[in-house]
């Protein structure tokens, strides 16, 4: 990933320390970094600077970033991954249901939010990319393709969506929800039972006998492990 150039990102917090342990980390992994303390300040500096990636502290004084990202997602193409010291599902719901693309709980690795980082210029700006390696595998979005070991496999369109999907979030414990919601989309009306047929699917076609690639993780949902 560090070959991208021009990859910009706002972090939006009111503490200080952790805007400038952020700022210093992703400034080092190469990204163009501005920083907001509070809701108007972000939205203002979201205009003019024009960001792929917004990280937003939920609590903030004034304008909380639940409104910071409705107000963005208005306006700018600009993926949001939203930062909370607690782990409530009301606030999930309400992040995601604003358009939010992700969500952290504080306290948090800053490997891991660089890799949710990763995920979301992957599938949100895919044209950044062309074609994308990870470990074994190779995605052409252009032309709709997935190639293990530079072999292409055959793939429904649906299985390419969940194959992409899986892949450009490994290493992360996707839920059959987040799964429905991301490949099939909020409106699908059928039954959950329909990811674990596309997983068995995917198994066969990567030849994933031995669930290596593809992991179920009890209770919880599924992994890719491509590394």
């Amino acid at each position: 990933m560090r070959q991208l150039k021009g990859i910009k990102i706002l972090l939006v917090d009111d503490e200080p320390h952790i805007l400038e342990f952020l700022e210093l980390g992703l400034t080092n992994e190469g990204f163009e970094v501005m920083t907001a303390t509070d809701g108007l300040s972000a939205i203002t500096t979201c205009n003019k600077f024009q960001p792929h990636i917004a990280i937003l502290d939920v609590m903030m004084p004034g304008m909380d970033g639940f409104e910071v990202c409705r107000m963005i997602k208005k306006t700018e193409n600009v993926a949001v991954i939203m930062l909370t010291a607690k782990d409530e599902v009301e606030d999930r719901v309400k992040g995601l249901t604003l358009g939010a693309d992700d969500y952290m709980v504080k306290p948090f690795s800053f490997e891991e939010l660089l890799a949710r980082i990763y995920a979301r210029i992957r599938n949100h700006f895919p044209n950044l990319f062309g074609e994308v390696v990870i470990g074994p595998l190779r995605m052409d979005d252009r032309r709709k393709e997935i190639s293990l070991h530079d072999k292409v496999l055959e793939l429904s369109p649906t299985e390419y969506e969940l194959l992409k999907f899986m892949a450009i979030n490994h290493g992360l414990v996707l839920s059959k929800s987040m799964i429905l919601d991301k490949v099939w989309g909020y409106d699908f009306g059928g039954e959950e039972n329909i990811v674990e047929v596309y997983i068995r699917s995917l198994r066969d076609k990567l030849g994933d006998k031995e669930h290596k690639l593809i992991r179920t993780i009890r209770g919880a949902g599924y992994r890719m492990d491509l590394t």
